[in-house]
Order: C-alpha cells, then structure tokens, then sequence
C-alpha cells in the first residue's frame, strides 16, 4: 500500500469517526476491556502531544489511564501467590509442637513458642497455637488437670518403687535387704543387704507382689 492509499484511508476513517460522533451527539461510545486494551497498547508509544491531535472517539487522557489500567493487572497478575494464604508449617516443626505439648501438658503455647526460640526455631507464637489447635488440643489451664493413672504411664519409664524388706537365708540367717523395682518392666534390682538385727530407723517391712527378680 502506497503512501497515497494510506492518507486516503486515514482520511475516511476520520470522516466515520465524524459521522459516527454526530449520530451518538452527547452519548459516549461503549468500549468493551477487549478494546481498551487494544487502544491502550496500540496508542501509548505515541507522544502525548501526538495523541492529542488524534481523531478518536475517546479523549487521549482516557487513553492514558486504559494504558495504566493495563499495566496494573499485568503487574497484579504476576506478582498473585500460587497459594492463597501464608505458606504452610514445615512437618518437622509442627510434629516437634505436638511432642513438647504431649510431653509437657502444662505448657501453653507462648511456653511453647518460646522453649521452640531456645532450640532455634524461628516460629510466630500465633502459628504454634494454630498448630495445637487444629491438632484438637485445648488450651493448657484446660488440659492440665490429668489423673494419677495418666501421670504414672506418662512418667512410667523413669519411675523406680524403693522398698527394705527382711528375708531368710538357706543357713537361718536373718537378712535386711534394700531393693528398687523399675514401673516400666517391673525388674527388680538389689542395692544392698545387711545381716543382724533390724535397724532402729529402717522402714517398715513389706512385700512385692508380683515382682520378679533381676537374675543379674
């Protein structure tokens, strides 16, 4: 296409543009996102002073701001995180919470959260008690009241059972014997014994029902 055959086409766009103003008088032209786009990227390296002498539907300064529209949905969609939200809490971290918890049921979280600082990890206090309580684990006035029963299985392989009793030899002899039982295996070991007459300041004699003897 010649030069001549593109003024010719500027020249009758322009005059439908004029025609298409004249129809539309004090109503303005519907364009849709699709078109906007369109003008803004077709028109924006354009000088403004040359955008101003244009013949467009639109005034250039509307142009402009299409063209700025544009750039921040552009820049929008690009910088949108993959997933909504924070980034989840690494496993490790999480199951290392729930093993301080359990283990120390009268911690709250901010011990936790802090007892987690000593160690290094760098963790929010609030995401320690998101972590316990989507775990189901209530806050730590409520789930500090354990029984007796729940102690002593929570604490069963450090607990040892003392007890001095008095036992016969096979010669007659008449022996006081200190020994410990571990709650865990029920194993029995012997610290120490003694002969003669019962101490003055021992304790009284008992018996271990259902111990059974470290052969060791």
């Amino acid at each position: 296409m010649s030069d001549r055959d593109k003024d010719t086409e500027i020249l009758a766009l322009r005059h439908q543009i004029a025609v298409l103003e004249r129809q539309l008088g004090k109503q303005k032209a519907r364009f849709t996102p699709v078109d906007r786009a369109f003008l803004a990227a077709l028109l924006h390296r354009l000088p403004p002073q040359m955008v101003r002498r244009l013949r467009l539907l639109v005034r250039p300064d509307t142009i402009l701001r299409w063209h700025r529209d544009l750039i921040t949905r552009r820049h929008a969609a690009r910088s949108k995180p993959k997933r909504a939200g924070r980034p989840p809490t690494v496993h490790s971290i999480r199951a290392l919470v729930l093993r301080l918890v359990r283990e120390n049921p009268h911690w709250g979280y901010r011990r936790v959260h802090g007892e987690l600082l000593v160690l290094g990890v760098k963790v929010a206090a609030s995401t320690v008690w998101e972590i316990l309580k989507d775990a189901g684990i209530d806050p730590a006035p409520e789930r500090a009241s354990s029984t007796w029963a729940d102690f002593l299985r929570s604490q069963a392989d450090s607990l040892l059972a003392c007890d001095f009793f008095e036992t016969v030899t096979l010669s007659g002899a008449r022996m006081y014997v200190l020994a410990v039982i571990e709650h865990a295996d029920r194993r029995i070991r012997i610290l120490g014994g003694a002969g003669g007459e019962e101490p003055r300041y021992g304790p009284r004699r008992r018996r271990l029902p259902g111990a059974v003897a470290d052969p060791g």
